[in-house]
């Protein structure tokens, strides 16, 4: 029997094969409990106030309003819930819309189940995640040309922090103690003038900044 807190998960996809699929297999797990289904993005909005799941799982391609425009409105309405986006698409701009308005990860459909579990974890411990092709994708962006205010370290930390790194785990990447990783993230928020986390990550995928590979 798992000591891990249950977390509550709500899918979100117009399609239902794809529903069901990702409910059958994530109900084989002690620590995951699937509170609700929708295919369309407003049903899922009304079941997670009665439910208020802590990970929202929401396809981007749906009707009526689509997964990147729901997002605002769940964050606003559902506030505790981290919201990753899964979808078959690596483009650009979905992403960065995504994570712009408010996503806690992105995912893609052809990814394995162990791989949204941790993405459900991750992002329900407080960190962001993205798999492995969406990351390429943001590795690609452009903002060369845009003046830099952070230093090599600051960027370094920064992506980390985008990577859903605890300042323990920054302290082990960079060889610093884990005062001074948190020294880096206040620094960081004070010289950006954002104030949390999610800001922070926002500027970074804003501006091309993510985790170098390991």
């Amino acid at each position: 029997m798992s000591d891990r807190r249950v977390i509550k998960v709500l899918l979100i996809d117009n399609h239902p094969l794809v529903l069901d699929g990702l409910k059958a297999v994530l109900e084989t797990f002690d620590h995951i409990e699937v509170v609700g289904t929708a295919g369309l993005a407003h049903a899922g909005l009304e079941i997670g106030r009665q439910t208020r799941p802590q990970v929202v799982l929401m396809d981007i391609n749906m009707p009526k309003l689509s997964g990147i425009d729901a997002i605002e409105l769940f964050r606003r309405e559902l506030a505790d819930a981290r919201i990753v986006m899964l979808s078959m698409h690596e483009s650009r701009e979905y992403i960065s819309s995504s994570v712009m308005r408010g996503a806690s990860g992105y995912i893609l459909k052809d990814v394995s189940t162990d791989e949204i579990v941790a993405a459900i974890e991750t992002v329900a411990g407080g960190g962001t995640y993205f798999s492995s092709g969406v990351a390429d994708v943001l590795m690609e962006r452009g903002g060369q040309d845009q003046v830099d205010p952070l230093t090599p370290r600051e960027r370094d930390i920064l992506g980390l922090i985008v990577a859903g790194q605890s300042n323990r785990e920054i302290a082990e990447a960079l060889g610093i103690t884990s005062a001074t990783a948190e020294t880096h993230r206040k620094n960081l928020k004070k010289k950006l003038g954002i104030a949390t986390t999610a800001g922070l990550i926002r500027y970074a995928l804003g501006h091309g900044i993510v985790a170098k590979p390991g």
